[in-house]
């Protein structure tokens, strides 16, 4: 069971990782070229659509990480899945404290200033869970052995 466990924390792990890295290089910096008349509703559509893809995932992502504290695969070692819930904390701060505002105040119309924001703070989700991807393959990796 803790090895399923780890599984779908890894699935769902390299999911986002997959997921941020086209956010980071295609998808948000493309956000400029939309246009101002159209930005308004296309960011509010954006954020819509979005949840329903991002936010499964990502609490699937968050209760295998707690999961793993209390059904860890013997061979993975306790500070690992401590580690790897510090850059998911990280990614849900900044998501909340960063991005949700940025995208909140994109939805009411393009602001050059606040889309630099949102381009550039993301670098630090982008490799919070780049970092946690490589985390959680050795993880697994540690299993196949």
């Amino acid at each position: 069971m803790a090895n399923l466990l780890l599984l779908l924390h890894l699935a769902s792990t390299l999911f986002m990782t997959g997921l941020i890295w086209f956010v980071q290089a295609v998808h948000y910096p493309l956000f400029a070229r939309v246009g101002q008349a159209e930005f308004s509703a296309y960011s509010v559509r954006h954020r819509s659509l979005t949840t329903w893809i991002v936010a499964p995932v990502m609490v699937i992502e968050a209760a295998t990480g707690v999961g793993l504290l209390g059904l860890r695969p013997a061979e993975v070692p306790e500070w690992s899945v401590w580690i790897g819930l510090g850059l998911l904390l990280t990614v849900w701060i900044s998501t909340a404290l960063v991005q949700v505002p940025c995208h909140e105040a994109l939805g009411r119309c393009f602001d050059e200033a606040v889309h630099r924001r949102l381009v550039r703070s993301n670098a630090l989700r982008t490799a919070a869970w780049s970092c946690r991807a490589g985390l959680v393959l050795w993880m697994t990796g540690l299993c196949l052995r």
